[in-house]
């Protein structure tokens, strides 16, 4: 037998596991049929027969547990960066394949609907936003250390840095795109938007501004009533 199969789960695992979706799944139910403050943790922990204490083994507020979808695939991130060979190729193509692969890796039942669910709560709920964006800075600062221990880049090197920031915007345009416009659905459909953000990557440093647009003054301010001299 291959001693780095991976093992089975165990019961204990397994049973963990079933919990922290049951409470993922049962928030993002609640928030989006009564709204993310109009629900309470009493409400959530009630639904899946859980004490806050349990809640609080896998999640530190409503916010992370809201936003848990989309941390599994920014943590599955991470550890693919744990173990990824660099074989050569440029900083950014390995960021970006190591994100394509975490993408591959979420292959949970309904996992790409629960980030929509997410996303369009996010849009509206400030205090989601705000968690997002200090857990984005987390994440980056945890892959920075990753790569200066992995493969010895220099601290004072802005590049690393700048490489990750490009990932995740082009992350979260793919993702805008998928969450708000027509196109093809799931995670297959987030995979597709993604590809094409990175592939837009090169551009912007050769993109040059085009010519203002010559525009009337009744186009420049419309509504205003038009006098003559």
């Amino acid at each position: 037998m291959d001693a780095m199969a991976p093992t089975e789960p165990t019961l204990r695992e397994r049973k963990k596991l079933r919990t922290r979706q049951a409470l993922i799944d049962t928030a993002l139910r609640r928030f989006t049929g009564q709204g993310f403050d109009g629900t309470t943790l009493d409400e959530l922990c009630a639904d899946v027969e859980v004490s806050k204490r349990t809640f609080f083994r896998y999640f530190t507020t409503k916010e992370d547990v809201a936003m848990a979808p989309t941390q599994d695939l920014w943590a599955a991130f991470l550890a693919d960066l744990e173990t990824r060979e660099p074989n050569g190729s440029p900083l950014l193509g390995l960021l970006q394949d190591a994100l394509l692969a975490a993408l591959d890796r979420m292959s949970a039942e309904g996992w790409a609907d629960r980030v929509l669910r997410s996303r369009r709560l996010a849009a509206d709920t400030p205090s989601m936003n705000a968690h997002g964006l200090d857990f984005c800075d987390r994440t980056t600062r945890t892959a920075i250390k990753i790569l200066e221990e992995r493969f010895g880049f220099d601290p004072h090197d802005l590049r690393p840095r700048l490489a990750l920031d490009v990932v995740v915007a082009a992350f979260h345009c793919a993702l805008e795109g998928w969450t708000f416009q027509s196109g093809p659905a799931g995670r297959d459909g987030l995979a597709i938007r993604l590809r094409e953000a990175f592939c837009a990557v090169p551009g912007i440093i050769t993109m040059t501004v085009p010519q203002p647009v010559t525009r009337s003054p009744r186009q420049e301010f419309p509504g205003t009533p038009r006098t003559d001299d």
